[in-house]
């Protein structure tokens, strides 16, 4: 038996009434807070700086922006210091990511 003819205005009414659903909003995405670092060292962080990195068995310029909130910029010119103390030696000096380590091995206790 073949199926029974609908009307245009009944096909219609079929069509416009499934998926009447709400439409989907898209999410603004997860928003990453800025990082507040400083971009100049005061004294209280430079005698950290100084006391801590000396203790450090891998120092980066992220390490020392991740440990100590300085931007990336001081962190090179802090290395640079630090190498020139002999508080750490170069271990690899790629022109993009330098590599240091303590120069003198510190007392595991």
């Amino acid at each position: 038996m073949p199926p029974a003819k609908q009307s245009k205005a009944q096909i219609s009414a079929a069509a416009s009434a499934g998926g009447k659903k709400t439409k989907k909003k898209w999410s603004k995405g997860k928003v990453k807070d800025k990082a507040q670092h400083a971009v100049m060292l005061d004294q209280p962080t430079y005698d950290k700086l100084v006391k801590d990195v000396a203790t450090y068995k891998l120092v980066t310029v992220s390490v020392l922006v991740d440990r100590m909130k300085i931007s990336g910029s001081v962190a090179r010119v802090a290395l640079r210091e630090l190498e020139a103390r002999g508080t750490i030696k170069q271990v690899v000096g790629h022109s993009k990511q330098l590599t240091y380590t303590r120069s003198v091995a510190v007392a595991d206790e």
